[in-house]
């Protein structure tokens, strides 16, 4: 754990790449195999499930720090971060514990069918055991919450230095549903096992968005368009008669969208396809808000089919009859998967094509990506015809050209501190806008980005002078500013009170021109989701 400890403080305090990789790079030359394991699967997201609640580790906190509860609440909303609180608060270690990373992550796994009494045991004999920074590790693995400045990319460059093992290679022996309580470096990365890869995708290819003019792409001709859908990108793998769906954030999700094993027995075996997952009530695509009522469930019901189906809109193919053919060129790869979409597709089968788009000139592409919210997308995908499939974001070959985001002036109604470096600022807002008929702010959307740090300061003064109300970390403030809120998407949602769901909401501008009588009301909010 020292050495995970020490590793995660120099992470967490340099924003330099080279320190971070040589960091990483020392790390996995030295550390112990199982820590190698467990490092890889912390960076990458795959945490044990928390083992205790925050409310209760906040008490528990408190009480070991002698101090009240209202206090600890209070300086965990101007710290921002219950770990760090937890680690600030509590008083000097009085031992040294020698436990590896392994023997810990194993411990908080064990401890989730613990009684409360044992939890709380173990966690105030470990806080008491370790020193501030360990502590704070340690805690972020109770949370679950262990977010570090790492990329996927850059954690494999590390490898890569530490193995002599090429990072293509190394980015697709982590991709997967591995253990990392079962699973050993040599098996992860130094073996090859060709069991292991019957249910792998490959790491997915991710697009830039595009600067400057279109035009600047060069010669029309060489390039192909099609439209950007707005659902949840995945890759659907056909091997050894069986099927296997995974999100892009390395999640198998194969049993949420049972309407895909129709695939297998039409679809020949060794497949995969890079695609999009599209609700699709009444025959037609619909908006992302009615694929979320697909996220999350455990138990996909036979009504929940009927009423919001799903189906698969490809957009490219990786393997083919066994073969990885990511090198070749998309216009060839595009021709295979054209080829198989003619052969099985029929009516009812839930396989789409991504059209391509016709076009002689970008005045042309300009024109349709000006009709995409009417086709139900995000934009146009644009990729250069002799583009092989690359790992992770590249620049040159393949661009998204989203459509201009929708806007509406709002009036700042709530306002939170925000999390690491600004948590002593309240920097986290909610937004409303006019109910014509009952003359009263309705909240629509929350944002936090946006403005600029001298903004963001002038704005956390302004509402410390002028709050209503406290609820917990959260203040009402006096209406009086006027922001213009950016969004890439709106729909009908039965969740929130304004009756209206948006995608990704940001502010643009402080419309310090504007007062509050110049927002926009909620019917203008609502004129603009698509009919």
């Amino acid at each position: 754990m020292k050495k995970f400890a020490a590793l995660i403080k120099t992470l967490d305090t340099t924003n330099k790449t080279s320190l971070k990789v040589e960091a990483l790079t020392n790390y996995f030359k030295e550390a112990p195999e199982k820590d190698k394991v467990w490092t890889i699967a912390i960076l990458s997201h795959r945490r044990p499930p928390r083992p205790v609640n925050t409310t209760l580790m906040r008490n528990w906190a408190s009480e070991l720090a002698e101090i009240p509860l209202w206090l600890f609440e209070e300086s965990y909303h101007i710290v921002g971060d219950l770990a760090e609180t937890i680690a600030l608060v509590i008083p000097p270690a009085e031992e040294s514990s020698e436990k590896s990373l392994n023997q810990f992550l194993q411990e908080i796994i064990e401890l989730k069918s613990r009684s409360e009494e044992e939890k709380k045991d173990y966690l105030l004999e470990n806080w008491l055991a370790l020193n501030y920074y360990e502590r704070f590790v340690f805690t972020k693995l109770i949370t679950g919450s262990f977010r570090i400045g790492v990329s996927q990319k850059l954690m494999t460059r590390a490898l890569s230095r530490a193995t002599d093992i090429d990072e293509d290679i190394l980015a697709y022996k982590m991709m997967g549903n591995w253990n990392p309580s079962e699973t050993s470096f040599s098996s992860l990365i130094l073996e090859e096992n060709e069991e292991d890869y019957l249910s792998k995708p490959y790491p997915f290819y991710l697009a830039y968005a595009l600067e400057g003019d279109v035009e600047d792409l060069g010669d029309v001709s060489q390039w192909s368009a099609e439209h950007k859908w707005d659902g949840i990108r995945s890759q659907v793998i056909v091997r050894n008669d069986e099927l296997f769906v995974w999100s892009r954030g390395e999640e198998l999700v194969t049993d949420k969208y049972p309407e895909f094993q129709e695939f297998v027995g039409t679809i020949p075996n060794g497949t995969v396809l890079d695609a999009e997952i599209l609700s699709y009530p009444n025959g037609q695509i619909g908006t992302f808000n009615d694929l979320q009522t697909r996220i999350g469930r455990k138990n996909i019901s036979k009504n929940l089919l009927k009423k919001n189906p799903v189906i698969l809109k490809a957009y490219d193919i990786l393997e083919w009859k066994g073969k990885d053919i990511r090198n070749h060129p998309f216009a060839e790869r595009r021709k295979i998967l054209e080829l198989l979409y003619a052969e099985v597709s029929s009516e009812d089968f839930p396989l789409h094509l991504s059209e391509k788009i016709s076009f002689q000139s970008w005045a042309e592409v300009a024109e349709e990506r000006e009709r995409a919210r009417e086709e139900k997308s995000e934009g146009l995908m644009l990729k250069r015809l002799d583009s092989p499939y690359l790992v992770g974001r590249k620049k040159g070959d393949w661009w998204k050209w989203k459509v201009d985001p929708l806007t509406v002036d709002a009036v700042l109604t709530y306002a939170m501190r925000g999390h690491g470096r600004r948590s002593n600022l309240f920097t986290d807002y909610t937004f409303g806008l006019w109910d014509e008929e009952k003359k009263e702010l309705v909240t629509f959307a929350k944002a936090y980005s946006g403005l600029t740090d001298a903004e963001f300061r002038k704005l956390d003064n302004w509402i410390k002078k002028n709050t209503l109300e406290r609820f917990g970390p959260v203040r009402s403030v006096t209406p009086h500013h006027v922001f213009e809120i950016a969004f890439e998407g709106i729909a009908e949602s039965k969740r929130h009170k304004s009756g209206v769901a948006t995608r990704f909401p940001r502010m643009v501008r402080w419309r310090t021109d504007k007062n509050i009588h110049e927002a926009n009301t909620l019917e203008e909010l609502k004129a603009l989701i698509p009919k």
